[in-house]
């Protein structure tokens, strides 16, 4: 046989292995039940290309005939049982650094909808979201500890307001956008992930702010 006819089937099999590979793999992985956070949730095609590799995207290019193989579910969120297990560190935190309660419930829902365990693309961690180089600053050990992460998370928002003067908007949006940005755009950076975040931040805040607060009892949270 030519070597160049062997050498082009050799590929096409190690193509279709690897595919094969990539499909068992991406079974296992919802066989298994993983539960991933409602922000990354989206509808998953799949595309067999010429060589018999399986692509997997949740962005299909114009390009090839992708097929839809799941589709994304809604996810309705109960903040009962975690909130309240968070409400005495949250409490604690607002009352140390003199940030407002409700505003950091606020926080903690837009970022991470209390989930401790929550990583975002850019690699922030735990509730309130901490980038690894903010939680070294911060001291924080252990970001995916809820009572340090919230600690942490809590003090930079109040070094934020008194940085801004108490301007309630320009905190967060550096709190989501980091401060050299609002530095540089002197106000709310023109990006769209941080005009959302802020809007929805003030419009939890806004509900929360309604509730009274609850009675808090001391508590030690495990991680």
């Amino acid at each position: 046989m030519p070597r160049g006819i062997r050498a082009k089937k050799e590929k096409s099999r190690r193509a279709g292995r690897t595919g094969f590979r990539r499909a068992i793999l991406l079974a296992g992985i919802f066989a298994a039940g993983l539960v991933l956070p409602a922000a990354s949730l989206a509808d998953i095609y799949k595309f067999v290309d010429k060589d018999g590799v399986i692509h997997f995207s949740n962005v299909p290019s114009t390009s090839g005939k992708w097929v839809l193989v799941i589709k994304e579910q809604r996810v309705q969120f109960n903040l009962g049982q975690n909130f309240a297990k968070y409400e005495p560190e949250i409490w604690k935190a607002s009352q140390r650094y003199s940030v407002d309660y409700h505003l950091v419930r606020a926080v903690i829902k837009a970022e991470s909808n209390f989930n401790p365990k929550a990583v975002s693309k850019a690699g922030a961690r735990g509730l309130m979201q901490l980038m690894p180089q903010t939680a070294s600053i911060l001291q924080v050990n252990d970001s995916f500890h809820p009572e340090e992460n919230i600690d942490g998370g809590v003090r930079y928002l109040r070094y934020l307001l008194n940085l801004y003067n108490d301007n309630l908007q320009l905190a967060l949006a550096a709190y989501n956008a980091g401060e050299k940005a609002v530095f540089k755009y002197r106000g709310i950076p023109p990006y769209q992930e941080t005009q959302t975040y802020v809007q929805r931040v003030l419009g939890y805040y806004q509900k929360y702010s309604r509730e009274p607060n609850p009675p808090i009892e001391p508590s030690h949270i495990q991680n």
